[in-house]
């Protein structure tokens, strides 16, 4: 019997700088009155952060606005821009885990992506080339493909259905048709809640830490413990909490605290794969 493993990333602060930040100083915008004056306005007069950032960029395109005419096609090349800036030991850490999990039998391993940022910003980057599916927010686009609506606003409570996606084995084109596929009982679970490994900033995963430990899987928080980003310290200042139980300075590399403890996790869930599996015989 195969055991699968699931390792799922948050994106922004977690595998990289924040991602729309990015796209905001790519087009001369300041991030620091897009997050701590209009976000933050905005969310205290009762939007949903997510939508509130999406909207809020929304109302910054068009052809006398900053982001002017914008694409998904742009938004793929802003994130090619941000590979540069991926944190140590990324995408190092996703051979490192297939070769882990290679010396073991009946083990495989895959790799998600669940964020609220937006998704063309991150599969344009050379993530999605490791990723098995990438779940983030949406932008409609008009008939001359510029973006003008929200599609699919992804916030910290809504990763949890992500999840329960992964651990059921729903694929994301299944669950583009039917969106109510993930509340069908199933008897089978391809990826269980205690073989999956949840990794993000702590500030809007709260959730998901609650609902992958409450059912026996592991995580790890991530903060750059020396510098924040304009979004993170909007957020905080909120009144988000920033907890995790674990937090690691976002170093994936084999001497990195997180990349260290990520390959002894996956060393740990394949050698336990195997003794079980003897034991069965």
């Amino acid at each position: 019997m195969t055991t699968n493993i699931g390792v799922v990333f948050d994106f922004d602060d977690t595998l990289a700088p924040d991602s729309t930040t990015h796209l905001l100083q790519e087009y001369d915008i300041d991030p620091d009155e897009f997050w701590n004056e209009q976000f933050r306005n905005r969310v205290q007069n009762g939007f949903d952060p997510t939508v509130a950032y999406l909207t809020l960029l929304l109302d910054h395109i068009g052809e006398d606005e900053p982001l002017g005419e914008l694409t998904p096609r742009e938004l793929e090349s802003c994130a090619e821009s941000l590979e540069s800036q991926l944190y140590d030991g990324v995408p190092e850490i996703f051979d490192d885990l297939d070769d882990i999990v290679g010396e073991y039998d009946d083990v495989r391993i895959e790799y998600y992506v669940v964020s609220e940022g937006i998704e063309s910003l991150i599969s344009g980057s050379i993530i999605t080339e490791y990723c098995s599916e990438i779940y983030a927010s949406r932008l409609a686009t008009d008939e001359d493909g510029v973006f003008k609506r929200v599609k699919r606003p992804i916030s910290f409570t809504d990763k949890t259905r992500y999840l329960f996606e992964i651990n059921k084995g729903i694929k994301a084109s299944e669950a583009m048709k039917n969106p109510y596929k993930v509340n069908q009982q199933r008897n089978e679970r391809p990826v269980p809640f205690e073989n999956i490994i949840y990794i993000g900033d702590g500030i809007t995963d709260i959730p998901c830490f609650s609902l992958v430990k409450d059912r026996g899987g592991r995580v790890f928080g991530v903060m750059q413990q020396d510098e924040q980003s304009a979004k993170q310290e909007a957020i905080l200042d909120i009144g988000s909490p920033q907890r995790a139980g674990n937090l690691n300075q976002p170093d994936y590399s084999p001497d990195g605290r997180l990349g260290s403890l990520l390959r002894l996790t996956i060393e740990g869930l394949c050698t336990d794969s195997t003794i079980d599996q003897l034991e069965a015989l």
